[in-house]
Protein backbone atom coordinates (compact mmCIF):
# COMPACT_ATOMS: atom_id res chain seq x y z
CA UNK A 1 0.00 0.00 0.00
CA UNK A 2 1.47 3.45 -0.74
CA UNK A 3 2.14 5.70 2.41
CA UNK A 4 0.48 8.43 3.81
CA UNK A 5 2.92 11.49 5.06
CA UNK A 6 0.78 13.25 7.25
CA UNK A 7 -2.46 15.46 7.51
CA UNK A 8 -2.38 18.91 5.23
CA UNK A 9 -5.62 20.41 6.30
CA UNK A 10 -8.07 20.89 9.20
CA UNK A 11 -11.58 22.42 7.86
CA UNK A 12 -14.18 24.16 9.76
CA UNK A 13 -17.13 25.99 9.07
CA UNK A 14 -18.51 29.20 10.83
CA UNK A 15 -21.32 31.35 10.43
CA UNK A 16 -19.39 34.32 10.29
CA UNK A 17 -16.36 34.84 8.16
CA UNK A 18 -14.59 37.67 9.53
CA UNK A 19 -15.22 37.19 13.26
CA UNK A 20 -13.92 34.16 12.81
CA UNK A 21 -10.79 35.47 11.05
CA UNK A 22 -10.62 38.02 13.92
CA UNK A 23 -10.34 34.99 16.46
CA UNK A 24 -7.86 33.01 14.67
CA UNK A 25 -5.58 35.82 13.50
CA UNK A 26 -5.73 37.94 16.92
CA UNK A 27 -6.19 35.65 19.84
CA UNK A 28 -4.24 32.67 17.86
CA UNK A 29 -2.28 34.54 15.73
CA UNK A 30 -2.81 32.30 12.78
CA UNK A 31 -0.85 33.59 9.57
CA UNK A 32 -3.27 34.40 6.69
CA UNK A 33 -2.54 32.40 3.08
CA UNK A 34 -5.36 33.12 1.05
CA UNK A 35 -9.13 33.71 0.93
CA UNK A 36 -12.31 35.39 0.13
CA UNK A 37 -16.01 35.50 0.58
CA UNK A 38 -16.57 32.23 1.23
CA UNK A 39 -12.89 30.86 2.71
CA UNK A 40 -9.92 31.62 4.35
CA UNK A 41 -6.28 29.87 4.55
CA UNK A 42 -4.13 29.88 7.59
CA UNK A 43 -0.57 28.64 7.95
CA UNK A 44 -0.07 26.74 11.15
CA UNK A 45 3.63 26.75 12.15
CA UNK A 46 4.05 27.00 8.47
CA UNK A 47 3.29 22.80 8.54
CA UNK A 48 -0.38 22.59 8.24
CA UNK A 49 -3.36 24.49 6.87
CA UNK A 50 -6.36 25.67 8.70
CA UNK A 51 -9.26 25.96 6.49
CA UNK A 52 -12.39 28.04 7.39
CA UNK A 53 -15.61 27.91 5.00
CA UNK A 54 -18.29 30.23 5.57
CA UNK A 55 -21.16 27.52 6.12
CA UNK A 56 -23.32 26.83 3.34
CA UNK A 57 -20.56 28.69 0.60
CA UNK A 58 -19.49 25.01 -0.06
CA UNK A 59 -21.97 23.04 -0.94
CA UNK A 60 -22.07 23.34 -4.86
CA UNK A 61 -18.53 22.75 -6.98
CA UNK A 62 -16.60 25.11 -7.18
CA UNK A 63 -14.32 25.91 -11.04
CA UNK A 64 -10.72 26.92 -10.12
CA UNK A 65 -7.90 27.22 -12.90
CA UNK A 66 -6.88 23.91 -11.85
CA UNK A 67 -9.78 21.84 -12.03
CA UNK A 68 -13.02 21.47 -9.92
CA UNK A 69 -13.51 21.98 -5.97
CA UNK A 70 -15.75 18.88 -5.04
CA UNK A 71 -18.93 20.11 -2.54
CA UNK A 72 -18.47 20.29 1.29
CA UNK A 73 -19.75 21.38 4.55
CA UNK A 74 -20.34 20.71 8.20
CA UNK A 75 -22.46 21.82 11.15
CA UNK A 76 -22.37 21.60 14.73
CA UNK A 77 -19.13 21.86 17.36
CA UNK A 78 -15.78 20.72 15.63
CA UNK A 79 -12.72 19.99 17.77
CA UNK A 80 -9.18 20.33 16.60
CA UNK A 81 -6.27 20.65 18.50
CA UNK A 82 -2.46 22.69 17.82
CA UNK A 83 0.65 22.06 19.13
CA UNK A 84 2.39 24.46 21.82
CA UNK A 85 5.65 24.26 23.59
CA UNK A 86 5.45 23.12 27.00
CA UNK A 87 7.31 26.13 28.04
CA UNK A 88 4.72 28.12 26.64
CA UNK A 89 1.74 26.55 28.42
CA UNK A 90 1.92 29.60 30.96
CA UNK A 91 2.64 32.37 28.27
CA UNK A 92 -0.40 31.07 26.40
CA UNK A 93 -2.92 31.10 29.31
CA UNK A 94 -1.97 34.63 30.06
CA UNK A 95 -2.13 35.48 26.25
CA UNK A 96 -5.64 34.45 26.10
CA UNK A 97 -6.59 36.15 29.54
CA UNK A 98 -5.58 39.30 27.90
CA UNK A 99 -7.55 38.32 25.09
CA UNK A 100 -10.59 37.97 26.69
CA UNK A 101 -10.86 34.08 25.63
CA UNK A 102 -11.78 31.80 28.81
CA UNK A 103 -10.00 28.34 29.48
CA UNK A 104 -12.99 25.99 29.07
CA UNK A 105 -11.03 23.35 30.66
CA UNK A 106 -7.48 22.01 31.23
CA UNK A 107 -6.28 18.36 31.20
CA UNK A 108 -3.05 16.53 32.52
CA UNK A 109 -2.00 13.47 30.19
CA UNK A 110 -0.84 10.58 31.95
CA UNK A 111 2.53 10.66 29.22
CA UNK A 112 2.65 14.66 31.14
CA UNK A 113 1.16 16.92 28.55
CA UNK A 114 -1.20 19.29 28.70
CA UNK A 115 -3.86 20.42 27.29
CA UNK A 116 -6.36 23.53 27.18
CA UNK A 117 -9.67 23.68 25.94
CA UNK A 118 -11.14 27.19 24.58
CA UNK A 119 -14.14 27.77 22.19
CA UNK A 120 -13.62 29.77 19.26
CA UNK A 121 -16.45 32.38 18.23
CA UNK A 122 -18.91 29.95 16.70
CA UNK A 123 -18.57 27.33 19.39
CA UNK A 124 -15.67 25.42 17.99
CA UNK A 125 -13.46 23.43 20.45
CA UNK A 126 -10.04 24.53 20.19
CA UNK A 127 -7.32 22.27 21.64
CA UNK A 128 -3.99 23.57 22.89
CA UNK A 129 -1.61 20.80 23.78
CA UNK A 130 1.80 20.16 25.01
CA UNK A 131 3.66 16.92 23.96
CA UNK A 132 2.66 14.16 25.52
CA UNK A 133 -0.85 13.81 24.76
CA UNK A 134 -0.27 10.87 22.16
CA UNK A 135 2.95 8.82 21.96
CA UNK A 136 3.50 10.11 19.03
CA UNK A 137 3.27 13.88 20.30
Amino acid sequence: MPALSGVIETALYVDDLDRASEFYEQVLGLRRMTGDERFRAYSVAERGVLLLFRSGATTTPVQIPGGVIPPHDGSGQNHFALAIAAGELEAWEKHLAAHGTAIESRVKWPAGGTSLYLRDPHGNLVELATPGLWEIY
